[in-house]
């Protein structure tokens, strides 16, 4: 039961839960928006994502709302959407942008380090061209070209056997990096995840509506410490129709791929 004038906040991943895992597109989620939008729904995003990515996304499903970037690297928040201060870093146009993570300079520097002393090889978006991201994405150059606009963290294309993934990944950690395994690459950084983003979201908007319910909607690895911290964690399925190998408490494993599990999970959720 869901207790009255309770603000329900969607925390969302993108890829592979509420995007088709093929195409990007969101035409799946899109007649839902409006209908959340009446019963009072706040959607984030908090995805992988780059800024100038989910931008595309929030003017298409008219969400202004603040979301999560590169797995919690930071939050952006439109300077007017809350109506109390709060902590923040810095200014960047519209946004107050909380950060949580290493800046993408030092990222970098440190896997060129890692590749310089170790003689490894292994790429990551930022030593392809914006053709080379769209062929093993599926995006098309534009969207490829919005993908490399990285703040935060840093994404491999890892393809070598398990045990070359294993020993690059062993030499990220001795390194002092992160990383977690997304719906398709690897991302490497520091310092943030999108648990850290959620609960610092979660706290600003109980400090705007006073009760609020917390849904969590993901499909991938790096989707555990987002629905660790929401009070109803869901999980879509993947291509195949198999769910990761996820356990946590409560934890709603809708049938569906991705945004066909989404608008399943949501529909019920919200009772619509």
């Amino acid at each position: 039961m869901i207790a009255k004038n309770t603000k329900t906040v969607i925390f969302t991943d993108l890829d592979g839960t509420l995007l088709d895992y093929r195409d990007y597109s969101c035409s799946r989620v899109a007649p839902l928006v409006p209908k959340l939008k009446e019963r009072g729904a706040i959607i984030v995003f908090c995805s992988s994502k780059t800024r100038a990515e989910q931008e595309v996304y929030r003017g298409r499903l008219c969400i202004n709302s603040p979301f999560i970037v590169e797995n919690g690297g930071a939050i952006y928040i439109d300077q007017d959407y809350f109506p109390f201060t709060y902590e923040y870093h810095r200014l960047d146009g519209r946004y107050h942008v909380i950060e949580l993570g290493l800046p993408y300079k030092e990222i970098r520097r440190r896997l060129n380090e890692i590749r310089d002393s170790s003689n490894l090889s292994f790429k990551g978006f930022g030593d392809m061209d914006a053709a080379e991201v769209a062929s093993i994405t599926g995006l098309d150059i534009a969207s490829a070209e919005l993908a490399q606009q990285r703040e935060y963290n840093e994404t491999l294309n890892l393809t070598g056997s398990e045990k070359e993934t294993g020993f690059i990944l062993s030499q990220i950690e001795m390194a002092g990096l992160e990383w977690v395994k997304g719906t398709r690459f690897y991302s490497v950084a520091f310092g943030s995840n999108k648990g850290k983003a959620v609960s610092i979201l979660t706290e600003l908007f109980r400090r705007k509506a006073g009760k609020i319910r917390t849904i969590g909607v993901g499909d991938s690895l790096n989707d555990i410490s987002m629905l660790a911290e929401v009070n109803v964690p869901v999980l879509v399925q993947k291509p195949g129709g198999c769910w990761e190998d996820i356990n946590l408490p409560n934890l709603y494993k809708v049938k569906g791929i991705g945004p066909e599990g989404w608008v399943s999970a949501i529909s019920n959720l919200i009772g619509l």
